[in-house]
């Protein structure tokens, strides 16, 4: 089967499990404005990773599927709160209105609250095969760390409050592997870790992660600058006001490269991992 069936068909997977998460509940505003968020579409990038990651290590799908999800549930609730007026005050996501658009501000606030704590209710309740609670609690652990401060919300902080005139180099790359890349480093390490994966794997995929996450908000910032020729106006810098559009794209592609490296360093042979990284080039 040829890899972008085989992604497909992991993403069909992710869809129904979430679909059948999220239609449990008795209706309501805050139920739908979740369904609204979550079954939208996106490109579940981190759950296929998660899923091909586990794979390599042998991991059940049914395994891995809650840990996939479970990450799925946390980058959308940060979604959801990016759009809100007080941080990015976006009025449309995926084609559509945004939460707070759609339901009030005080249902989208309650939405990704939900969503951040309904990702570890999944999570915590997984039946694994095999069952190991350690396993279980060290891989919660990590997705939190990733989530948290020294991860995706330390970088929506630097995100809001970094001044433009102080928006070094260095500054950019911290935000962007805490802002985007550490969920993604999470998805990879999790699926790593249900697979009993060595140190050295650990290791390998952790950098893989770094560097398409890397890729991926560099990717997305090429777009957006090329979509504000349009008119319309980006609210903070990024690496395309700070680089410049052909360095920006010439870092897009190190990135890439050096992700897969990482992958044939670690003895990582995954089609799969390796067109997750290709197809973030632009």
């Amino acid at each position: 089967m040829h890899v972008e069936d085989r992604l497909e068909q992991k993403k069909n997977a992710v869809e129904v499990f979430l679909k059948q998460l999220l239609t449990r509940y008795e209706s309501s505003s805050l139920i739908e404005a979740m369904q609204h968020s979550i079954l939208s579409g996106g490109k579940r990038y981190r759950p296929l990773l998660l899923l091909s990651t586990g794979e390599c290590f042998n991991v059940p799908q049914e395994d891995s599927l809650p840990f996939a999800c479970g990450l799925e549930l946390i980058h959308n609730y940060s979604l959801v709160h990016d759009d809100l007026p007080s941080m990015d005050n976006d009025d449309y996501r995926r084609g559509q209105l945004s939460c707070h658009k759609a339901y009030g501000e005080d249902i989208a606030l309650l939405t990704g609250d939900l969503l951040l704590t309904l990702a570890f209710e999944i999570m915590a309740g997984a039946s694994l095969h095999n069952s190991d609670p350690a396993k279980q609690i060290n891989i919660i652990h990590e997705i939190s760390s990733f989530a948290g401060l020294q991860g995706m919300i330390g970088g929506q902080m630097l995100d809001i409050t970094v001044s433009p005139k102080k928006l070094s180099e260095d500054i950019l790359f911290e935000l962007m592997e805490k802002k985007t890349a550490s969920l993604i480093i999470a998805a990879v390490r999790s699926g790593a870790l249900l697979g009993n994966a060595s140190s050295d794997c650990l290791n390998g995929l952790s950098e893989y992660g770094r560097n398409i996450g890397l890729a991926f908000q560099i990717r997305d910032d090429i777009l957006d600058s090329e979509q504000d020729k349009e008119g319309h106006n980006l609210l903070r810098p990024n690496s395309v006001s700070v680089w410049g559009m052909k360095k920006a794209r010439i870092k897009l592609a190190e990135h890439i490269e050096e992700s897969v490296r990482y992958l044939d360093g670690a003895c990582i042979a995954s089609e799969e991992l390796r067109y997750l990284a290709y197809m973030l080039s632009v």
